[in-house]
Formats: C-alpha cells, sequence, structure tokens
C-alpha cells in the first residue's frame, strides 16, 4: 500500500498575490497599477469586479496569519505591490507602503512561518505604462531591478526566499496580442507577433537583472527562483513512444520554448526559435547571458496539462483532444490532469536537462462551484478529489527520485480572480467579500491534516 508519505523537510505552503487580496488601492502612498486601470473599465472582467478592496488583507492581515497559523503551515508564498513601495515605478521609496510588508513578514515569522515574496505577479506601476507602454520597453528590465534593489535592502533582514517574476506569459501574452480576444490582461495591443515576443523577452531581462540586484542587495544568504507556468505535454500511455513524443512537444509546446527554456538553458530552444522566424525578437548581444542566471529554485505553476501521443506524422506527435465529459472544474480550462505535475518536474530534468534544480510547485489548486449549508459549510469534496490526485502525483516525483521540494496550495482564500472577478472561487477560505468574513472549507481542514501527517490523505 502507498502511504503518501513526503520527506521531512518537504515544505508545506499555500500562495496568495497582492493585487488579489490587498485591497486598499487608494491607501497610504500607493498609486494605480495596470490592474487598477484595467478592471475599472467597464466590460473587462466579470460583474464589474476590480481589486479595490478584494480581501481588505492591508487591514486584516494579522487576522490571515492566524488563519496560516491554524491551517499549519511553515510556508507562506505572498507578492509585493511594486506600486505600494515605489508608486511611480522609480524614483522614491514609500516607506509607508514597505512597512506593510514589514508588518506582515514580523506576524508570520512570530508564528513560525517563513516569508517567500514574489516581486512581481502581474500588478505593475500604471506611471511607466505611461511613461514607456511597460513590458514593450527595455526601460522596464531596469526599473524592475531598482525595485528589487531598494526593496531587498529594506526587507531582507526579513526575508530570505525571493521570486523574481510570476508567469511571464500570461502578463506579456495575453495582455499584447491583439489576437487575444476577449482582452483579458492590461497592455497595449501589438499587431505583430513579433512585438508581443519582444515583451516577453523584456521581462526575461527584467528576471536576469533582478537575480544580480537581489544578490547584491540581500543583507543575508538567500535564495532566488523564477515562477514558471510552463504548458505541460503528459504522454497518453506511458509507453516509451507516447514518452518520448510528449518529451518532443514540450519544447514548442505554447511559448516554453521561448521562456523557460532561455531562463534554464540560456537559449531559445533551437527548434522553437525556427518555428518564430521572422516573429522572434530581437536579441542583443549579452542579453541571454543576463537572462540566464544561476538560480536556487524554481517554481511551476501547475493546474492542467494536454495529452500527447506518438504519431507517424511530422513532427512525430500529436495533441489528443479532451473527449465529451473529460472531467474539468469551474474555469474552462480547468481540465483535470493530475499527471501534469509529475511530468512538469520530470520535463524539467529530462528535457530541459536541469536534473540538479530544485523545484517548488509555486501554485496548484482549482476553481470549484462552493455553496453554503443551511449550516454555514462549505464542503467542497470536488477540491479535495483534486487537490488529493495532483498531490499523489508529486508524492511519485519525490518517490522517483526528482528534487520536488515543496508545494504551495492555490490559494489561502477565494480573492480577486483577475478578469473572473469575484466570481470563481480559488481558496480553501470562504470570502464574503461584503463581510470579509473568512470560513474554513472542508479543504482547509483536509489540508491541515496533509500537512500535520506530512503525506496526501
Amino acid at each position: 500500500m502507498i502511504s503518501y508519505q513526503f520527506p521531512p523537510d518537504f515544505l508545506w505552503g499555500t500562495a496568495t498575490s497582492a493585487y488579489q487580496i490587498e485591497g486598499a488601492a487608494k491607501e497610504d502612498g500607493r498609486k494605480p497599477s495596470v490592474w487598477d486601470v484595467f478592471s475599472s473599465k467597464p466590460g473587462r472582467t466579470v460583474n464589474g469586479d476590480t481589486g479595490a478592496i478584494a480581501n481588505d488583507h492591508y487591514h486584516r492581515y494579522e487576522s490571515d496569519v492566524k488563519w496560516l497559523a491554524e491551517l499549519g503551515v511553515k510556508h507562506y508564498r505572498f507578492s509585493i505591490s511594486w506600486s505600494r513601495v515605489i508608486p511611480d515605478g522609480r524614483g522614491q521609496v514609500n516607506e509607508t507602503g514597505m512597512d506593510f510588508y514589514r508588518g506582515l513578514c514580523d506576524r508570520l515569522l512570530e508564528n513560525g512561518i517563513t516569508p517567500h515574496a514574489t516581486l512581481f505577479h502581474w500588478d505593475s506601476p500604471q506611471a511607466l505604462e505611461q511613461r514607456y507602454r511597460s513590458w514593450r520597453s527595455r526601460e522596464m528590465a531596469k526599473d524592475f531591478a531598482d525595485y528589487c534593489t531598494a526593496t531587498v535592502q529594506r526587507l531582507g533582514d526579513r526575508i530570505s526566499n525571493w521570486m523574481t517574476l510570476n508567469e511571464i506569459a500570461c502578463f506579456t501574452h495575453l495582455g499584447y496580442d491583439v489576437i487575444k480576444t476577449p482582452e483579458m490582461a492590461p497592455g497595449s495591443r501589438v499587431w505583430r507577433k513579433k512585438d508581443v515576443w519582444q515583451t516577453s523577452h523584456h521581462a526575461l531581462l527584467a528576471h536576469g537583472l533582478g537575480c544580480q540586484a537581489i544578490r547584491a542587495a540581500s543583507p543575508c544568504p538567500c535564495s532566488i527562483a523564477l515562477v514558471d507556468n510552463p504548458a505541460i505535454t503528459v504522454p497518453l500511455t506511458e509507453s516509451p513512444t507516447d514518452i518520448a513524443a510528449a518529451q518532443q512537444a514540450f519544447s514548442t509546446n505554447w511559448v516554453n520554448g521561448g521562456i523557460i527554456f532561455p531562463a534554464l538553458t540560456g537559449q531559445y530552444n533551437e527548434v522553437f526559435l525556427q518555428s518564430l522566424g521572422r516573429e522572434a525578437p530581437d536579441i542583443r548581444s549579452g542579453d541571454l547571458e543576463t537572462i540566464h542566471q544561476p538560480l536556487d529554485a524554481l517554481g511551476l505553476n501547475i493546474y492542467t496539462g494536454s495529452h500527447v501521443r506518438a504519431s507517424q506524422e511530422s513532427p512525430g506527435y500529436e495533441y489528443v483532444d479532451y473527449p465529451k465529459g473529460y472531467p474539468r472544474l469551474h474555469m474552462p480550462w480547468l481540465w483535470v490532469v493530475p499527471e501534469s505535475i509529475y511530468w512538469a518536474v520530470r520535463h524539467i530534468s529530462d528535457v530541459l536537462k536541469r536534473p540538479e534544480l530544485p523545484l517548488l510547485i509555486t501554485e496548484n489548486g482549482c476553481s470549484a462551484q462552493d455553496e453554503l449549508t443551511q449550516q454555514g459549510e462549505i464542503l467542497d469534496s470536488d477540491r479535495i478529489l483534486y487537490l488529493r490526485q495532483y498531490l499523489q502525483s508529486a508524492h511519485r516525483a519525490v518517490a522517483e527520485g526528482y528534487p520536488l521540494k515543496g508545494y504551495f496550495l492555490w490559494s489561502l482564500m477565494d480573492n480577486f480572480e483577475w478578469s473572473w472577478g469575484c466570481d470563481r472561487r480559488f481558496g480553501i477560505l470562504y470570502n464574503d467579500f461584503k463581510t470579509q468574513q473568512r470560513t474554513p472549507k472542508a479543504s482547509f481542514r483536509w489540508y491541515a491534516e496533509c500537512i500535520r501527517q506530512n503525506r496526501a490523505v
């Protein structure tokens, strides 16, 4: 019988992001981010929701830390709002904004919880959009590095686990590509694929310069990670031919060859670059060396995957559509593919040839159609079913010797889910957005038991 027991030093955590929970959008010197502006425009989000209040975490962080302590996690991943700490994107630091994160970290540390801070989770200052169109400019990379320096100098006595950028593809390709309709993310629309790829290249530069800035500014030894959401290819069967097909397809699936490959190997994937042709970004001398910084860990945000099988036709593989009736949770893209965690980890080691790189699942979770019972309970057994299977997949990777070191469940609480507003719930704490009352779901108690027993229960 498999007990799904994890190693004693396995990291159990949960995750949030600043714009999705903090609120206090106009308080204590904070200025607008691109998401403030985007979500305030009619028709951009479900029900016209914005993050102006969100979960009011800015005022309620102390009680939210108590929920983390009750859950039993010893690691918490959150993001820092660039617009809160450097409101104009460059220049003057807002020390009042920094004080919020000092206070949050102090409460975490008092409860024996290690902070893991993501420096950018999509909410860049609107001032930089007005100055030079954000990620369309190389200036963004330098301003990001300066922001990293200012933040790490001030918080590095409390935080030693840093993550540079979260999901480059989502804030570049989903924000700038004119083909994406309806608009789901901020960004001035561009008409050439080359210009879209230029935005993600600039984000990769920001990551590289950010790594250098963090290491130079940190007052103590620290760990630096990039967080990516590669598109995962899962073999339809685990036959040698289907496994080889999935490994081959991984390099060119979605944007993998142009984001995670240069970050981890120092080169855009050759086959992928050839497929872009004239649409490939302009790469200056020294760019790839800057992008390819040594990492202490890689964060993987894994929710779903695509099935692949071998084919006699070129290129030697084919994608298999989801059949009618295939299980899916409460997002159009959220197909239940538990094996995606295992294959994500394995592809990093085998396809990208980075078997030595420690890996973290920095996000995994699901949106479910949570309903309150007459007794005020949320019995989200569908979420538990999803999470249990994915944790078992994570355990398989660990059992086979792959360097998966931890798991951060997304998310601690229901929050502002970007263009979906407050309509989709990913939390293990139910949030009443009118009263801001948090209620633990059945999944909260289940995950607490996983942590307590150090296994997938």
